[in-house]
Parts: structure tokens; sequence; C-alpha cells
């Protein structure tokens, strides 16, 4: 599959060598929850979705989709086929390079149909990989992501109320359930300790180096 140059601020570079600068913000979220990671332009969207679940905190237990435009990107149903309407296309075979290749380029993210997480993801910048850097790499965010299957956006801010107000009628249920939830939580060492669980390190810059040097 060729993948085309992507343009930076300063010119082009090729995809083996270009890191993308995402945003994720959860759409609902008030101050909003959100992330901004480095992820290799050569990734597929499938790599990419590993990344988002990684850098949020999210199990990976539930469907996900992604939404460009008017494609679907995502893992494939055969039985959609006997349903009618548009198919979901293979995020495996979907490049970051030509799905976000450009700044300001924007997807939508949808993690777990019944919560419907929504995950705003924003290109901010493009630029080359630096020597000796392992990507993906979370460099910034703030706020601790929402604790799976707690009931979407209204559950989610319920459950902090709850669990704040010991006079609550759901105080002891909800501590039942998770016992503590701090809200202001978040970690960039720990994001990336998931990150680098996930993803075998890749220093791209040295690795495009060496292959050019074949």
């Amino acid at each position: 599959m060729w993948i085309p140059p992507l343009k930076t601020e300063s010119g082009s570079i090729s995809a083996e060598e270009a890191v993308c600068q995402i945003k994720i913000v959860l759409v609902g979220t008030k101050p909003p929850v959100w992330r901004r990671v480095l992820v290799p332009a050569n990734f597929t969207l499938a790599q990419l979705h590993d990344a988002v679940q990684a850098t949020m905190g999210w199990e990976d237990c539930h469907l996900h989709q992604f939404f460009m435009g008017k494609s679907r990107f995502g893992v494939p149903d055969p039985n959609e086929a006997f349903m009618g309407g548009s198919l979901t296309l293979n995020e495996k075979n979907a490049c970051l390079a030509n799905a976000l290749n450009k700044i300001g380029a924007k997807a939508t993210y949808i993690y777990d149909f019944g919560d419907s997480w929504e995950h705003a993801l924003t290109v901010e910048k493009i630029f080359s990989a630096e020597p000796g850097v392992a990507y993906p790499l979370c460099t910034d965010g703030k706020l601790a992501g929402p604790p799976e299957d707690c009931g979407g956006i209204p559950g989610f801010y319920h459950m902090q109320e709850a669990l704040a107000d010991p006079n609550h009628e759901d105080h002891e249920d909800m501590k039942d359930w998770i016992e503590s939830f701090d809200p202001e939580a978040f970690s960039i060492d720990a994001v990336n300790q998931r990150l680098r669980k996930i993803f075998r390190p890749t220093r791209k810059s040295e690795s495009a180096r060496a292959a050019r040097s074949d």
C-alpha cells in the first residue's frame, strides 16, 4: 500500500519518519478529560485504537468504531452485507497517514456502543520523529477517565456525585462498586507504561536511517 508524504509546517516528510500529534477529548466531559499523544504516521487505525485505549485508560472490552467524514472504520461484521447500509471498513487496512494526514484533520472514535463514549481526535501537528524517542508517547493530559460500564456521561457524573456525598442515596452502592474515584488523577508516566506494554518501542528515525543505508 502506497503511503503519500505528509505535509508539515516546514515541508513534506515520508510517513516512515513522520509523527502525528493528536489531541483526544472525551466529548461531554466538563471540564474536559483529554490526552495528547504522539503516534507514528504509518500506524494503522487498529494500532491507533490500541493507543487511544491505553491513553484514556480503557480496558478494550467493548466494540468500537472510527468515523471520518462518511466513512466508518472498525472490525467488519460479515453480517453487515445482508443488513443494507454502509459497511464498516477494516481498520487494519487504513493507515493514519492516509486517513488523518494533515494538520487539523479530525475523526470521531466511539467506544462501547452501550455507554457510547465519544472521543474527538484532532491532528495538532505533524513532525519528524526525534532520534531515540519511542512512540507512541503521551505528552500531556488532564483528569481521570471514567471507569468501564459506569453508564456513559450521565452515569459518570452521577457516580462522582454519589461518591462525594455520604448522604447521597446511592453513596454506599457506589462505594461497594468502585470504593473510591479521584477525578483529578492523571499520570503521564502511568499512561506511557501502559503504552509500552502494548507496543514494542518504535524509534522511527533510527529505523528509517537504517532502511536508507541498506
